[in-house]
């Protein structure tokens, strides 16, 4: 009898057998910028998709601060790509607006925090769960979603059953009617459980409108196992904690209010025999303006913005949270800027680490210091500057370094800004990708123009541009009749190689990204030439494709037993060696007029002209 046969009678047996393996397509045009916002979460990679993205995740700029700069060179990257990671990376000077359960007011009367309660920081939502019992001891009622000023601008109403302020509420025609008893809670033999909650823009700062209601939470529970039913919780705090855009909100204490009264009456632990949620009998609740009978008002305070300029270690700790290339996928690094060479260099020194050691699938587009460019008027210094701070750079083909900074429109604050090229620059390399792609060089006048740049800060003659390309920096200059483009195409290599040019790098990273994957299929099989026949059937086709689009010249895959010897399959390894021609860019144009002498042949001239 046969080993491991499918039936011990007469059948037919049907498999499956996936033979459909393949490359995988793989994404190239998404950057990576870290910087200084004013709203949204901390120390996370989110992704935006276009302007209005960033702004809805991100707020708007605030002029006054260094983070327009960050908000305006996210802004020029999305004119070329819609994919974007952007992290938000605060320092100490940042803080989330709360409202605490006791009230203070400064001599003017506005809301200030009470002595009881301390400014808060809560980055993002996981790190909201490691904060929540803390906020509570520390008198928190609500606490803003995320750090920054314009929490501020949060006011929360709360309207509760069976009390007679709802129908002059300012609000009740953002419900369907009073909250009253809900159906679990009437089903337990409780009573007057629901709340509504609305979540107002005071001061505009959010929404860009005075009053504005931001949020609505119709007929929630005070009851911590109120459910709806379908079964969900319609537990005030949970539902906030899981929805709201804007707040949290720490769990109930048994009275939310002070002693002297207090808002619930009971336990909010479980619905028991006979609770009532809301207690009729008094009002009082510290902390809480009053509204009208049974509704409350609270305002937030205390939210504050990042400082100036964000530190380098702030700025390496957020590209940090994108360093694991399995968990996000990038393609383009964006340095921050400095004013000085050192700090400059330093900072994208330490991006090059990760893109060349750690994930080595992307690359970092750098500008000069700020000090190079912005505030001179000489070319020459301007030019010797720069290549001083390119001398100060990590020698790598993962660097492409530009050598300008251009004047940007930021339409929230009407003023045109001085931002580093970098952002636009990755932008150019996103729109190559994408039309055409990305072994295809970014430069020059099909591929190489920027969009929406109002001038550079200075425009390099061809002795200057020649300086700058010496160092591997890619000039960015006004070309009459053609506008601004990039007009270089090197990576800061530093030595001749295929590979100090952008188009071959970019080439080579996704060639490497895509059959990497598709390698993956190959782990945990059989080395044999069943196997290997597999793999290279796989990826040929995939490099001939890449050589039919002019990416590459020739090609070759070895995955035989040369390479696959007895030795490497007894360690349980697989090799294949993947040989490449990449095509070359052209960096130099030479055209040989030649004037002849009238009824000469051509023919007899044409191998005369000296190369």
């Amino acid at each position: 009898m046969a080993l491991f046969t499918p039936s011990q009678s007469p059948a037919v047996v049907v498999k499956e057998i996936d033979a459909t393996g393949g490359v995988p397509n793989v994404q190239t045009s998404t950057g990576a910028y870290v910087g200084n916002f004013r709203w949204g979460p901390a120390e996370t990679p989110i992704l935006v998709s276009g302007e209005a993205g960033l702004v809805e995740t991100f707020g708007t700029p605030k002029e006054e601060n260094a983070m327009h700069l960050d908000f305006t060179s996210c802004v020029q990257f999305l004119q070329y790509s819609n994919s974007l990671r952007v992290v938000r990376m605060i320092d100490s000077s940042a803080k989330n607006a709360v409202a605490a359960r006791s009230s203070a007011q400064d001599s003017s009367g506005t809301a200030m925090l009470p002595t009881d309660a301390t400014a808060q920081v809560v980055k993002n939502d996981g790190h909201y769960l490691g904060q929540e019992a803390g906020l509570i001891t520390d008198n928190v009622a609500f606490i803003s979603k995320y750090p920054g000023s314009i929490g501020n601008s949060l006011v929360v109403e709360m309207c509760f059953a069976n009390k007679s302020g709802y129908d002059n509420w300012a609000y009740k025609n953002s419900f369907d009617g009073k909250p009253g008893t809900s159906v679990y809670a009437s089903n337990n033999d409780a009573t007057g459980d629901e709340v509504h909650l609305v979540v107002v823009d005071s001061d505009g700062a959010i929404s860009g409108t005075k009053g504005q209601v931001l949020e609505v939470f119709p007929f929630m529970s005070l009851a911590k196992d109120g459910r709806n039913p379908e079964g969900t919780s319609t537990f005030l705090p949970t539902v906030i904690n899981n929805t709201s855009e804007y707040i949290k909100m720490p769990q109930f204490y048994d009275q939310f209010a002070d002693s002297a009264g207090g808002m619930y009456a009971g336990t909010l632990t479980t619905i028991g025999t006979a609770k009532t949620y809301y207690d009729s009998s008094t009002d009082s609740a510290a902390g809480l303006t009053i509204v009208d009978s049974g509704v409350f008002k609270t305002h937030f305070v205390g939210g504050a913005d990042n400082g100036n300029i964000l530190s380098k270690a702030s700025l390496q700790t957020g590209f940090e949270t994108m360093a694991d290339k399995e968990i996000v996928e990038i393609d383009y690094m964006i340095a921050p800027s400095y004013s000085s060479q050192d700090s400059q260099a330093s900072a994208v020194n330490a991006l090059v680490t990760i893109a060349e050691q750690t994930r080595k699938d992307c690359v970092v587009l750098a500008s000069p210091a700020r000090k190079d460019v912005v505030g001179r008027s000489d070319a020459a210094t301007i030019t010797t500057e720069i290549v001083e701070t390119a001398n100060k750079m990590t020698n790598s083909s993962y660097l492409i370094m530009d050598g300008n900074f251009i004047k940007a429109y930021d339409k929230f604050n009407d003023k045109y800004h001085e931002i580093p090229g970098a952002a636009a620059t990755a932008g150019l390399l996103a729109a190559t990708d994408r039309n055409f792609a990305p072994w295809f060089s970014p430069a020059g006048n099909r591929r190489g123009r920027y969009f929406n740049v109002a001038g550079i800060n200075y425009n390099p003659d061809k002795s200057q541009r020649d300086q700058l390309y010496r160092a591997s920096v890619n000039p960015i200059a006004n070309i009459v009749g053609q506008g601004i483009l990039l007009y270089g195409d090197k990576t800061m290599l530093g030595r001749s190689s295929a590979f100090d040019r952008i188009n071959v790098r970019r080439l080579f990273l996704v060639l490497e990204r895509a059959i990497a994957e598709a390698a993956k299929n190959v782990l945990f099989e059989f080395n044999d030439e069943f196997t290997r026949t597999e793999f290279v059937n796989v990826i040929e086709p995939v490099l001939r494709d890449v050589k039919g689009r002019r990416g590459i010249t020739d090609f070759r895959v070895i995955a035989d037993e040369t390479v696959n010897t007895p030795e490497v399959i007894d360690r349980n390894e697989f090799i294949a060696n993947i040989f490449i021609k990449p095509a070359r860019s052209i960096n130099f144009v030479t055209l040989n007029f030649v004037a002849v002498r009238t009824g000469v042949d051509f023919n007899e001239v044409v191998g005369t002209v000296g190369v």
